[in-house]
């Protein structure tokens, strides 16, 4: 599911961009942020299967004054929600992204009506149903599309030492947003808060923590080997093109090797799929949230305070993704919104990850705070990095 999640269109925008103008030099940015979810989503799990809370509820208990725990829940709500709503626009500008490359151009009633359409149909999922075939139909549709650039990749045949060569960290002029958008559609900071949710549902306690980190490695792992192909596949075919990527039919030409005339089509429904199912959990992760700060987790569906998070981000993402932007740019601008919300979540994260109180003998060694440490220190530079250059106090 967390795969599923950050497989989204920013992911497919974001590593067609990356691809297209800096060729295989920023593959590095998915590995890192590969092997960074990898472990942060570690750290979610060891907190929610050990404390059986969600990751919300168990970053309130942590502080210690009555003030201190409002401040917390202010700082994390603002955040998560600015986030996902940003996000979550992405997600609805991508998914109509999808259905203006399926019918071929730009649709005749413009992208407004099927925006509209997708913010009912995720709020109805999330307020009254959540038909299983309805989320295994469009996941499936996702992973055709994950399976198509693997293809693709194989059969376009890129230079390896071209991409050996991407594995070496350095940032290419003009290539800073592009770094943190890959980081920032990885890392994706809501799904820690989801994935925890979902963990302690899925395995009863703490004597399933081996299954349930071999789990997270692996789907996780071949969800940043997606996001590579992607990235390769657009470097082979479209990097020194010239060609600028405005919409997803230009992002289609990379599929060309594998399935001709029908990649826009193939990619069309693709991205779509990945819109509709990320509309979703990036309100129910929210949901979770607010609930959890505000309430019971139990039963969070049937719960006030899952509602009303769940529908600003909606309305949020349904009126950020209608003022009338590129969707192309809306989600790019997303991914460098989520890079920049990390430092926030990776810091209250590592705080509770070493919380013996609550995790006792399952807090935080040195090695998994030195690894969290180093994450933080990363991801804060990046952001602040890219705070500074745009206010011109870095070249």
């Amino acid at each position: 599911m967390v795969s599923a999640a950050f497989i989204g269109p920013g992911t497919v925008t974001a590593c067609t961009l990356a691809g297209a103008n800096f060729g295989f030099a920023l593959i590095w940015a998915l590995i890192f942020a590969t092997v960074t979810t990898i472990i942060l989503q570690s750290f979610a799990v060891r907190i929610a299967l050990v404390t059986r809370l969600g990751l919300a509820e168990a970053m309130m208990r942590t502080m210690g004054s009555p003030v201190l725990r409002i401040a917390s829940a202010i700082l994390l709500i603002a955040a998560l929600v600015l986030g996902n709503a940003a996000y979550e626009a992405g997600n609805m500008s991508g998914a109509a992204l999808g259905l203006e490359a399926m019918a071929g151009g730009a649709l005749p009633f413009g992208n407004g009506p099927v925006i509209l359409a997708i913010a009912l149909l995720a709020g109805a999922m999330l307020l009254f149903s959540k038909p299983k075939w309805v989320e295994r139909a469009l996941i499936s549709l996702v992973l055709f599309m994950s399976a198509a650039f693997l293809l693709t990749f194989i059969l376009t045949k890129p230079d390896i030492g071209a991409i050996l060569s991407g594995f070496v960290p350095m940032i290419p002029d003009g290539g800073l947003l592009t770094a943190i958008a890959l980081i920032g559609t990885t890392i994706v900071p809501y799904n820690l808060f989801l994935h925890a949710a979902s963990v302690k549902e899925r395995w009863s306690s703490e004597i399933y923590l081996p299954e349930a980190q071999t789990d997270n490695a692996i789907s996780i792992g071949l969800g940043g080997l997606v996001s590579i192909t992607i990235l390769s596949t657009a470097a082979a075919a479209l990097f020194g093109s010239g060609k600028e990527i405005t919409n997803a039919i230009d992002m289609a030409e990379q599929l060309t090797p594998l399935v001709g005339s029908f990649a826009t089509f193939t990619l069309g429904a693709g991205l779509f799929a990945a819109g509709l199912t990320s509309a979703i959990t990036a309100p129910l992760a929210t949901g979770y949230i607010v609930q959890e700060i505000f309430g019971n987790s139990s039963h969070m569906s049937s719960r006030m305070p899952f509602k009303i998070g769940a529908i600003i981000v909606i309305l949020s993402g349904m009126s950020g993704a209608l003022l009338g932007y590129k969707p192309v740019e809306i989600i790019f601008v997303a991914q460098i919104a989520n890079g920049l919300l990390l430092p926030i979540i990776a810091l209250f994260l590592l705080k509770l990850a070493n919380d013996r109180t609550m995790l006792g003998q399952h807090s935080n060694g040195w090695k998994a705070n030195v690894l969290g440490v180093t994450i933080l220190l990363i991801v804060s530079l990046l952001g602040v990095r890219l705070i500074a250059r745009a206010l011109g106090w870095w070249p």
